[in-house]
């Protein structure tokens, strides 16, 4: 097997200008192999699922390194090579790195010290536990805190029922039935393994069917995201304390207490003592000074990266061919999130569902990608549900209000949460609020809260349903009043009615059509006499517009609407909706001429 050789992978790391040609590179082995290399501006990155160059191609693979520094996907060894399907074990990433072995007292102070040699990765601490290297704190003083050797007999009459020269161990049953009379009679110590002891070992089967599978390795949990393992060196000692400490015990020549790896940066991995920074020379020095026996020592170590190590990113990046945008923005309604696909993603539109639903568990339990425009006058979406649980039926969160949503019947949008913050804040106690286009009702909700009364309508029969039941949810039910009619009549109605109180603020949130709305505001109060006192209510109305100049475009849009040039209107950018197309609110008094025509 070919190996390349240091200077091939430096320079697939830093890859030459396409002029610079490397002729004739001898790769030693058994037998010398000359080729013609030529290496090129940008580095090949293989895909997660192509197998690297034949030569270096094991069981556990050894990917180009394009990334400098840090974990990255293409980097590492892996674990397993499955190719027919997505599979999670195909993002493990196992790393060669080396640790300062200290006692678990002095970790803290030394993490400080020595912050700059550490590994310093995201989301992996740099202070790792060794598996069965902790005790009970009530099992200290059996141990004590130096090895002498009548302390370790007596320890061991205590765990094992014998020491060396007693003889044979007695039975395991008899052992246990013994040891807890005689902590029972002096005060008994809870073993955490006690039951352990005399209960029959696992059969061979079971125990390599369960060291076989990664997810059920020792120490990773459910949420886990990677794991530290100690490569023992052989003859590490054939002491067995596993009885008291766990089956995960490592077994060492001599417990020297709990302690702790300091993980150590990756360029230090696989080195010796003598090819370490001064730093980490001068704190082993220092112990060595201070104490007789060692209790630092370097050990190599093996950190696994699992599947929920890696972020969406990182594992869409792997997955999608190489130049492909990565889609790594959705919009967030509940625990749906909503995605809008390009049509270059559809291909892959159930894995990156699925890796979108994996690394946001379980906040998001719900994947959907928008298969059309919205076309019809409900607003309501076509979504196609990609992952998870099937139901589009929803609770959403804001200004501390709980809005019900399906979202296959009526229409929410989370990103103009900050705009309808913004439009609540120009509201006063005293007003009276008239929503034309309220869909469930978070702006017509939240204003109750804070407004004299509010009065809301919708075309959509399903939007006006959970717009009552938001404002019983939130028990603002008094303080709303719900229509449910098209926007005209609804304008016509409710400015004719005599009951109707004096409204000083309306709300016309439908983008694409509310402009068209304003013709309605003609002659509202023409029938009435002017000789009585009016409140000529201030309009928000919000728009759509591709122009060069949006605002003057839509501010155009307004003045035809209401056939009137002399008024002041005051335009806002409320967000960027696509490449080209701004949506936008005006907000104006409604102008007297207007209000009084005929």
């Amino acid at each position: 097997m070919y190996v390349l050789p240091r200077q091939i992978q430096l320079m697939a790391l830093y890859p030459l200008p396409s002029a610079v040609i490397l002729n004739k590179i001898n790769i030693s082995s058994t037998s010398s192999l000359h080729f013609t290399c030529r290496f090129f501006p940008k580095p090949l990155t293989p895909s997660l699922f192509s197998t690297t160059i034949a030569a270096a191609t094991t069981s556990s693979s050894t990917l180009f390194q394009p990334h400098s520094y840090g974990p990255s996907l293409y980097k590492g060894h892996k674990v397993h090579q499955n190719t027919d399907n997505f599979d999670e074990e195909n993002f493990t990433r196992v790393f060669d790195i080396t640790a300062l072995r200290v006692p678990s007292e002095h970790c803290f102070s030394l993490e400080s010290k020595l912050r700059g040699h550490l590994l310093n990765w995201p989301r992996i601490r740099n202070i790792a536990r060794v598996p069965g290297d902790d005790i009970d704190d009530e099992l200290k003083e059996f141990i004590g805190n130096n090895n002498d050797t009548e302390t370790l007999i007596a320890l061991e009459r205590r765990i094992y029922g014998k020491a060396e020269g007693d003889g044979e161990k007695m039975c395991s049953v008899l052992y246990r039935d013994k040891l807890a009379r005689t902590f029972n009679s002096t005060g008994y110590v809870k073993f955490q393994n006690l039951a352990k002891l005399s209960r029959p070992k696992k059969s061979k089967k079971k125990r390599e069917e369960k060291e076989g599978s990664g997810r059920q390795r020792k120490g990773l949990g459910r949420n886990e995201m990677a794991l530290v393992e100690v490569v023992e060196e052989e003859g590490s000692g054939d002491e067995d304390l596993s009885g008291l400490l766990g089956d995960d015990f490592i077994r060492r020549r001599k417990w020297s207490g709990s302690t702790r790896l300091l993980l150590l940066d990756e360029r230090y991995a696989n080195k010796g003592i003598e090819e370490m920074p001064e730093a980490i020379k001068a704190v082993l020095k220092e112990q060595n000074e201070e104490s007789t026996r060692l209790s630092f020592e370097i050990v190599r170590c093996k950190l696994t990266l699992f599947y929920n190590y890696w972020q969406m990113n990182e594992v869409l990046e792997v997955l999608l061919p190489q130049g492909m945008i990565v889609p790594s923005a959705f919009e967030t309604i509940g625990h749906i999130a909503h995605l809008n696909l390009r049509d270059e993603h559809l291909p892959y539109k159930k894995l990156i569902a699925k890796v979108v639903l994996d690394k946001n568990k379980p906040k998001i339990q719900t994947v959907a990608n928008k298969i059309d425009a919205i076309h019809n006058d409900y607003r309501t979406m076509q979504l196609e549900v990609l992952a998870g649980n099937h139901s589009l039926v929803t609770t959403v969160v804001e200004n501390g209000l709980y809005f019900d949503v399906d979202l296959s019947t009526v229409y929410w949008n989370s990103r103009l949460a900050t705009e309808r913050q913004r439009l609540l804040s120009c509201f006063t106690h005293d007003d009276v609020v008239c929503d034309v286009f309220a869909g469930i009702g978070p702006i017509a909700i939240s204003a109750a809260k804070k407004v004299k009364y509010v009065y809301a309508n919708d075309l959509n029969p399903s939007a006006v349903e959970y717009l009552e039941r938001n404002c019983v949810r939130n028990k603002l039910e008094r303080k709303i009043e719900i229509f449910n009619m098209d926007g005209r009549r609804f304008i016509d109605s409710i400015f004719a009615s005599e009951k109707t109180r004096a409204i000083t603020q309306v709300v016309m949130n439908l983008p694409n059509d509310a402009a068209e709305f304003l013709d309605s505001f003609r002659g509202i109060f023409g029938k009435r006499n002017k000789d009585r006192q009016f409140t000529l209510p201030r309009i928000h109305v919000y728009g759509f517009s591709k122009a060069q100049d949006p605002e003057f475009d839509f501010h155009e849009q307004i003045r035809i609407a209401l056939s009137e040039v002399a008024f002041e209107v005051e335009m806002r950018k409320v967000r960027l909706v696509a490449p080209g197309k701004w949506m936008l609110c005006g907000s104006f008094v409604l102008p007297e001429t207007v209000a009084f025509s005929k």
